[in-house]
C-alpha cells in the first residue's frame, strides 16, 4: 500500500476501512490481488445495483467500443444517446405516465443536484432552498449547502448560504409530524422564512443513516409544495434505479416530483452518468446556459440502455421485495435475540441497524471485513451498519452475508461485555 500512502492525498476514505488491493470483481464478489474473495454488501455506495461486470452490459459495451462507437460528444447528437432516450421513455417514463424532459449534466450525482437547484432558482426567481436534517446531496458547494453533515459542510471553507434545513420525517421521534413546523413557517409572515424556490428531499436518507420517510409524510410534502408553488426535487441518486424495489423510490407514495436527480446506478456498470428529469413547463434553460464537458458520455448511454432490460417486466421488483423480507426478518431477529439497543430500518435492499452505542457499527464493519465481507457504516456518528447489496445478489450470497453479520455482531457484543466486566 506504500504507493497510495506515499502519493495519494490524505482525503482518501473508504480504503482506510477496507485496506485491500482489489484486482477484479464479478456479481456480488470482489477479489484482491492476493486471490482473497470478499462478499460485497457495499455495491459502490449504490453504484452497482446489478452487481459487478454484469455480462449483458459488458457485452454491449465491448461491442460498442470495438466498432469504434463515439465516446465523447458533449451534447451533440449521437446514436447511443438517442437509443437511451428512446428506451428510457418507453420502458420507464411512459408506463408510469410520467412526462419529463431529460437533461444530461456532468457525470456525477452532485452535478445533477447543482443543475436542479440552479434551474429551480431560475424558474421561480427565488433564492432559498429547503433541505432536511441528515440529508446528503453531494460535495460541490451548491449541493453541500443542502447537505446536513456538519463535518462535510465544514470542508467547504466558505459560508454556505441561501438554504434552510428543517426536520426530516421522524427526526423528533414518532410523535410530531415535522411538516407541521414547515407549513407553519410558510404560512406565517413573521416566521422569517423566505418563500423557497425548491425543496430537495431523499425518500430514504442513505448516507444520513438509512432514515425512511413515510408514505404519508411524502404525500403531505408534495401537497405543501404544490400549494405554495415550490419546486419539489427528489434526489434519487442512491435509492433510485430499483434500490427500494420500484425504479423510482417515490413511486410507492404515488407522488410526481417536479424534478428528479439520478446517477450512481443509472449506467448500470459503474460508468459515470447523471440525469435530471424536469417537468416540461420548468425546462426554461437557454441553450448552453448550463453545460459540462462530460455530459455526453456515450459508453454510459450504452450500458444504461442495456440495463433497462431489467425493467421490461416486474421480475426485478418482485425479486427485491422477496430479498427485502429476508433481510428485514433476519436483522430484526439478530437485534431481538442479542438484546442489543438498536433499530432496524430500511426499504427494498437498503437497510441499516442503528445502534445506540455508536462504537458497535464500525467494529462490526471491521470484523466483517476480516471475515471477507465489505459492509459500510452510515449516519452522522457512523452508528448505523448499512447494508447495500446488489439487487441481483443470489439468495445464497444474501444469506451468507447476513450470517457473517450475525456472527460478527455477536463477537463484538461479547467483546464489549468482557471489557465492561
Amino acid at each position: 500500500m506504500n504507493t497510495f500512502e506515499q502519493h495519494e492525498s490524505e482525503v482518501r476514505g473508504y480504503c482506510r476501512n477496507f485496506p485491500a488491493l482489489f484486482a477484479s470483481a464479478k456479481g456480488a464478489w470482489m477479489t484482491g490481488h492476493d486471490g482473497r474473495r470478499y462478499l460485497d454488501f457495499f455495491a459502490g455506495a449504490g453504484v452497482l445495483n446489478y452487481g459487478h461486470n454484469p455480462d449483458k452490459l459488458k457485452s454491449a459495451l465491448l461491442e460498442y467500443i470495438e466498432r469504434d462507437g463515439i465516446t465523447h460528444s458533449l451534447d451533440m447528437y449521437s446514436e447511443a444517446k438517442q437509443a437511451f432516450i428512446d428506451r428510457f421513455q418507453s420502458v420507464i417514463l411512459a408506463p408510469r405516465q410520467l412526462s419529463y424532459k431529460m437533461q444530461f449534466p456532468g457525470p456525477t450525482g452532485t452535478n445533477a443536484v447543482e443543475a436542479a437547484l440552479k434551474l429551480a432558482r431560475k424558474v421561480t426567481g427565488r433564492e432559498q432552498v429547503v433541505s432536511f436534517t441528515n440529508a446528503f446531496h453531494g460535495m460541490t458547494l451548491g449541493a453541500l449547502a443542502v447537505t446536513g453533515n456538519g463535518f462535510k459542510r465544514a470542508g467547504a471553507g466558505v459560508s454556505l448560504q441561501n438554504t434552510s434545513s428543517i426536520p426530516f420525517c421522524g427526526f423528533m421521534g414518532d410523535g410530531p409530524d415535522t411538516l407541521d413546523f414547515f407549513e407553519a413557517m410558510l404560512n406565517d409572515n413573521g416566521s422569517g422564512m423566505e418563500m423557497p424556490a425548491a425543496v430537495i428531499v431523499e425518500t430514504v436518507q442513505a448516507e444520513g443513516g438509512v432514515n425512511v420517510a413515510s408514505v404519508g409524510w411524502l404525500q403531505r410534502l408534495r401537497k405543501i409544495t404544490e400549494e405554495h408553488g415550490i419546486v419539489l426535487i427528489v434526489d434519487d441518486i442512491q435509492v433510485g434505479c430499483g434500490r427500494t424495489g420500484k425504479f423510482f423510490s417515490f413511486e410507492e407514495a404515488g407522488i410526481v416530483p417536479d424534478m428528479v436527480t439520478l446517477s450512481k446506478s443509472l449506467s448500470g456498470y459503474g460508468i459515470p452518468m447523471a440525469l435530471v428529469l424536469i417537468k416540461p413547463e420548468l425546462d426554461q434553460w437557454a441553450p448552453g446556459e448550463h453545460n459540462g464537458t462530460f455530459r455526453g458520455h456515450n459508453p454510459g448511454f450504452v450500458t444504461a440502455t442495456k440495463a433497462l432490460d431489467y425493467w421490461e417486466n416486474d421480475w426485478l421488483e418482485k425479486s427485491v421485495g422477496h430479498k427485502s423480507k429476508i433481510v428485514r426478518e433476519r436483522l430484526q431477529q439478530m437485534v431481538d435475540r442479542m438484546d442489543v439497543a438498536a433499530e432496524v430500518r430500511g426499504r427494498g435492499l437498503i437497510y441499516g441497524i442503528a445502534f445506540e452505542d455508536r462504537e458497535i457499527a464500525p467494529q462490526v464493519s471491521q470484523a466483517c471485513f476480516k471475515e471477507g465481507m465489505v459492509v459500510e457504516t452510515a449516519g452522522i456518528e457512523d452508528n448505523v451498519l448499512k447494508l447495500l447489496p446488489s439487487l441481483t445478489i443470489s439468495d445464497e450470497d444474501l444469506v451468507l452475508g447476513l450470517d457473517t453479520i450475525e456472527k460478527c455482531l455477536g463477537n463484538v457484543l461479547k467483546q464489549g461485555q468482557r471489557k465492561s466486566a
